[in-house]
This record gives C-alpha cells, sequence and structure tokens, in this order.
C-alpha cells in the first residue's frame, strides 16, 4: 500500500517570525523562497503546516 504524501511550499519569509515558526519551517525542510518538498501525510506535518500557514500552502 503506498504512503499519502502532500506536496508543502514555501510562501512567506521567516524575518520577523518568532524563532518557533523559523524552526517549523526548518523541521518541514523548508529552506528558500518557493521551495518544495514533499512529505509524508502524518498528523505531525499537517500540524506544522496548519501552525504556519502564512508562510506555507499545500500544493495540490
Amino acid at each position: 500500500m503506498a504512503k499519502k504524501t502532500i506536496t508543502v511550499e514555501r510562501t512567506g519569509s521567516p524575518i520577523r517570525q518568532t524563532e518557533k515558526q523559523r524552526a517549523t519551517l526548518t523541521g518541514l525542510g523548508l529552506r528558500k523562497a518557493r521551495e518544495q518538498r514533499t512529505l509524508e501525510d502524518t498528523p505531525s506535518v499537517r500540524g506544522m503546516v496548519n501552525s504556519i500557514p502564512h508562510l506555507v500552502r499545500i500544493v495540490d
């Protein structure tokens, strides 16, 4: 059975964001502007994405 995945794209800058939000971007593996990562669709990844909706978006 194939694992479900989601693709996350960084859309915002971590400048003027809290250290926790910067760490969340790093935890998702997003370092550069417009960078995309395909991640396993788990509750922990969804929680990270939902905690910084102003910095990332889920790509269809």
